[in-house]
């Protein structure tokens, strides 16, 4: 056992099993923002087992490189609450996304809520991975309201995605338009 500052004590076990890297989030945990007295009262808000799960193992988490053609990459964050989310995407030929990766920097909703967006658009085109809402990353999630722009940050983070590669694209396979020689250069001074 080990004091706090406040002088009470604590467990050694629950603070070793802690991972540096990401706090553990059990089903009894709480985010901080969560609790709130009431009449004499805390209450306590729970995750969903489903976030627990998206959260402590998260599909998909990684980067793709971000200069490749058929990469799109998306970056959004919330000024409230300062969940930052980058989503990229990688599609084929065909339209369709073919992988996705990403990186959270935020509660266990928000990363939840990019992980479970990575599983749902992977084999969609473009425009069935754009139509894909908040409300249905909630709903699936069970997210409390309080946390329903963690899923928005996902829907956001996925259009951005897919417009950075659709403007990608249009550079791409717009003609290129020759710089002007040096002669018609000057041949227009003369004339004006």
């Amino acid at each position: 056992m080990m004091r706090n500052s406040t002088g009470l004590l604590r467990s050694t076990v629950a603070v070793a099993s802690t991972s540096f890297a990401r706090p553990a989030m059990r089903a009894t945990a709480r985010p901080a923002a969560a609790s709130f007295m009431g009449a004499g009262r805390v209450m306590k808000r729970n995750y969903h087992e489903k976030v627990i799960d998206h959260y402590e193992n998260p599909r998909n988490v990684g980067n793709l490189p971000k200069g490749d053609f058929d990469v799109g990459t998306g970056l959004v964050g919330a000024p409230a609450c300062g969940d930052v989310m980058k989503l990229q995407i990688r599609v084929g030929e065909d339209g369709v996304i073919s992988e996705v990766k990403f990186k959270t920097f935020g509660c266990g909703s928000a990363i939840a809520s990019s992980s479970y967006m990575t599983e749902r658009v992977k084999g969609m085109t473009l425009e069935q991975a754009g139509a894909v809402k908040n409300t249905e990353i909630a709903k699936e999630l069970c997210l409390p309201p309080v946390k329903l722009h963690c899923s928005l940050l996902a829907e956001d983070a996925i259009k951005s995605a897919i417009k950075d590669y659709q403007t990608k694209r249009a550079k791409r396979t717009a003609p290129a338009t020759p710089p002007p020689s040096a002669s018609a250069t000057a041949q227009t001074a003369v004339h004006a």
